[in-house]
Formats: C-alpha cells, structure tokens, sequence
C-alpha cells in the first residue's frame, strides 16, 4: 500500500468526531489528520468572533473536539491547511469549504436529519446557504464522490429530495450499527421514563418546552421520570424549568445517552438520532415522527462493520477501482 497518500477528516459533533476516529482505525498505512469542523470568508469571521458556538463549528462542540483529539493522540491539521489531501471524509456537507472542493470527498451520515420545514422550503427554493437550514440539507451539496448512509429507508428519503442514488451506499453508519451492545452498561435505574431533550431554543427555532414536560408527565403516569439535556443545551435554565413543573423527576446533563435509551421503557423526544435507537431496540417512542416511519428509516444493524465498509469504500476511491454501479461491500 503507498503510504504517502493523506487522509483528512474533517470533525464536528463528538459523535461526528468517534465515527471519523472509528473510520480512520480501518486505513492503516495511509497518513491520517483531524480537523474540528470549519468553513471559509464570513462563516469563519463569525466563528472566530465567537458567534457560532452554537453550532459545531465553534463552542463547547469543538472545545469537546479538540479534547478527544487530543487524548486519542490523534495529528490535528486545523482547517486541513498543512497538507494536499488524496482523500477527505466529512459527516456533514452543509458546508464545503474551498479547499476540499473538487477533491474525493465521502460524505457520512450522522443520524436523525431535521424535518423539511417551511424555512428548508424557502432556503432551498431561493438556493440559499444549506447550512441555514440545518441537517434537512444534508447530501444536497452533490460535492462528494460518496454518500455513506444509514438504511435504505433513509435511501429512500433522500432520493426524494433529489439525491443522486448512484452517489449513496448503505453502509450503516458507527455508533448506530450494534445497538444491542448498549444493553450491557452500568445507568443505575432501569424501567423509567426517558425524556432527551433538544437544543431548539438555542438554535434559534421554537420550542415549548412547558408543554414537552407536562406531556412527559402524562405519558410516565408515576413512573420514574429521567430527562438527559441535550449537550448543546443551556443546562441551568432548563434544569430549573423541570424542577419547577416536575420536581420528583431526575434531570443528567452527562451521562450516556445511548445507556439511557437501552435501559429506558419509554423514551419521548422530538426529533433526535436516539428515536432511531429506541424503535429498533423494541421501546415504546413518543416522538414528532411516527412509529413507522422510524422502523423504516432504522440504521441496519450489521454488528459494528460499518466503519469498516467506508474505510474500504475510501481505499477503493484512493486506488481508483471503484467504478460506478459496481458497489461490492464487505
């Protein structure tokens, strides 16, 4: 195998960043560098103004990025400005910045992508900036060579939105590939209530947060009630907020969501990646999609080879043997 050729992967999430490590353990020989999350001209002024840390190109997600960087010893090559890359994986398209454009790029599915609102509607009818209207525009930058997804039910999804099929291979997608491992954990409580709240408010869209929780109470009916804040959440405002309206309920900012979930017998959320899990592991969801339409768009569960299959779906790309419509995964 040549070992000169490069390989960027560009971070976000800490869930993006674990999925970018996970792929990167299957390219042994290849030179390997980590980027948080970037974007060029006014998205990186506004960045380093400090007026997206909201997002994950700044914030508490890329301080988190960083972290995990570093204690993986893992070679940081900030905005990929270092090195020329032969190959780039990234887990969100929303943008491309200018000096991965044109290379081979594979795109990787996250999870849940957000709803086609009346704002994606607009957005994308007078081709506004994707990332305007969050991960509903997710695949619809055409920039990549591949599109890494996560069942064909989500295929299916963004065939619709006028996402090229022959671009897209269901790969499965790491951390939602062997969900069944999550049941083995260490959460102290088990058969509860399971309310994962989301960062709504903070990503500037409306939420009635008021409501969310005396319909959790509803639904527990003197169960036990657990809420896990979302990462990315203002945490003191809607602690105090769940302690005001239900004050016998636990509230976790920290602890392991995808241990939650397993060990939940109920989970409400509203439209968040943990649905995905929750329906395939058999619990009752209470969510702004229905039942259904998460069993179809579950994530395959393939015992943990997904990063493996895209690891091997880049080599190919690298050596120029993949041709298309000539697919053949592990």
């Amino acid at each position: 195998m040549v070992t000169s050729k490069k390989i960027l992967f560009i971070c976000g999430s800490l869930n993006q960043t674990t999925m970018m490590h996970q792929i990167s353990k299957y390219l042994n020989g290849y030179e390997h560098c980590f980027t948080p999350f970037y974007g060029d001209g006014l998205i990186k002024l506004m960045t380093k103004l400090r007026m997206l840390d909201f997002s994950i190109l700044g914030g508490q997600f890329r301080q988190k990025t960083e972290e995990y960087l570093r204690e993986n010893d893992l070679k940081i090559d900030y905005r990929g400005e270092n090195n020329a890359y032969h190959l780039i994986f990234t887990c969100s398209d929303l943008i491309v910045p200018k000096n991965i454009k044109g290379e081979k790029l594979i795109l990787v599915q996250e999870g849940m992508i957000d709803p086609e609102t009346i704002t994606y509607k607009l957005i994308r009818y007078l081709k506004l900036p994707r990332f305007l209207a969050s991960t509903a525009m997710t695949g619809l930058s055409d920039a990549y060579d591949y599109f890494c997804i996560a069942s064909e039910g989500f295929k299916e999804l963004f065939i619709k939105k006028g996402i090229k099929p022959e671009k897209m291979v269901v790969t499965g997608i790491p951390n939602f590939d062997n969900l069944k491992h999550y049941v083995h954990n260490d959460f102290p409580h088990r058969n509860f209530m399971l309310v994962a709240t989301s960062d709504m408010r903070e990503t500037f869209k409306y939420e009635n947060r008021k409501k969310l929780i005396n319909r959790a109470l509803k639904i527990a009916d003197g169960r036990l009630l657990i809420f896990k804040l979302h990462p990315n959440e203002n945490i003191q405002r809607a602690t105090k907020e769940i302690n005001t309206l239900a004050p016998k309920a636990l509230v976790f900012s920290n602890a392991n969501i995808y241990h939650m979930v397993a060990n939940c017998n109920v989970l409400l959320t509203r439209y968040s990646s943990v649905a995905l899990m929750a329906v395939i592991l058999g619990k009752e969801v209470h969510s702004d999609i229905s039942t259904s339409e998460l069993r179809k768009l579950a994530p395959v569960q393939n015992g943990g080879i997904s990063a493996l299959s895209i690891a091997e779906l880049g080599k190919r790309l690298l050596t120029d043997k993949l041709k298309e419509n000539q697919i053949k995964l592990l």
